[in-house]
């Protein structure tokens, strides 16, 4: 059985995370540049899910500060600022949490989605078939009429004003985020707290996304983003994979077989100290032998 030690996959994430000393991220392009190296990150780290995070890059591994003026915060700016540039993708991906993904690799995810080119009557077949909500469809339709609207007024629109629809609200813009319909593509000082979102749909905002994708299979794309994944952290056991993507149990399979064939991954390595079983980077397990 080919071995790990858990020393070694930590010295890698070590590299891929930015921890070690004068790695850390400077400036908003070199921000762009890491989304790009990594191909997705999320913007915080989360809590039990191993993955680079922009926050991690340029603050170091430690919990997200509750201090407005900790230095680590420019990542707020940065993020603010780089929504209407169309520089990264930035939306509640992964687990519907914020994920900042590479230009070039969010067609693999968008050719996962039920996108499947007319963005404006698309939905309605999901929304037959049960996949999509009523409030998630009407949030939808307003922005197809109205075109980018902050979120006071998207809600107002969406008839959704009222602090008992709050859950409902927010689990139809994660659901739209996530299934690649709508994006943040800016902020406004508006609302309670003079700050909110402005969404958009995401084929106006990215028009070139949905024919860039239109040639990728799925099984493509998911070994893509799988392998993109193990580059990013080294080695992973199969449930963390699978908690990330969400994807079902006999894709993974089939997208893990597919990077073991090519050569870019070695499946059931032992890890000292952690168990069997964990899909690992081929070169990273080259290197241990």
């Amino acid at each position: 059985m080919p071995a790990l030690t858990y020393e070694r996959i930590l010295a890698h994430r070590a590299v891929t995370f930015r921890l070690q000393p004068g790695q850390q991220l400077r400036s908003r392009s070199e921000a762009v540049q890491y989304v790009d190296e990594r191909g997705f990150v999320y913007f915080w780290p989360i809590k039990d899910v191993t993955m680079p995070a922009l926050w991690t890059a340029v603050a170091g591994d430690r919990p997200v500060a509750d201090a407005h003026d900790d230095p680590g915060h420019v990542t707020w700016g940065w993020k603010d600022q780089l929504l209407p540039q169309r520089r990264v993708y930035y939306a509640k991906v992964l687990r519907r949490r914020a994920t900042m993904i590479s230009l070039a690799v969010a067609p693999h995810f968008y050719a996962l989605t039920e996108n499947y080119g007319e963005p404006e009557h698309d939905y309605l077949e999901q929304y037959k078939a049960g996949s999509l909500s009523h409030e998630a469809k009407t949030v939808y339709e307003v922005l197809l009429k109205s075109g980018p609207l902050d979120t006071p007024e998207l809600r107002r629109q969406a008839r959704m004003t009222a602090r008992s629809s709050d859950t409902a609200f927010n689990r139809a813009i994660e659901f739209l985020q996530a299934d690649f319909k709508v994006l943040p593509v800016g902020v406004a000082e508006v609302g309670r707290w003079k700050y909110a979102f402005i969404y958009e749909c995401v084929h106006r905002w990215y028009p070139d996304l949905l024919e860039g994708a239109r040639a990728i299979r799925q099984s493509e794309a998911r070994a893509h983003l799988l392998a993109l994944y193990l580059r990013s952290i080294g080695a992973a056991q199969p449930r963390e994979a699978d908690r990330l993507f969400g994807w079902a149990r006999a894709d993974m399979e089939a997208a893990q077989a597919a990077l073991v064939r090519e050569g870019v991954a070695v499946r059931d390595v032992g890890v000292e100290g952690h168990g069997d079983g964990w899909l690992a980077l081929a070169a990273l397990v080259a290197e241990a032998q």
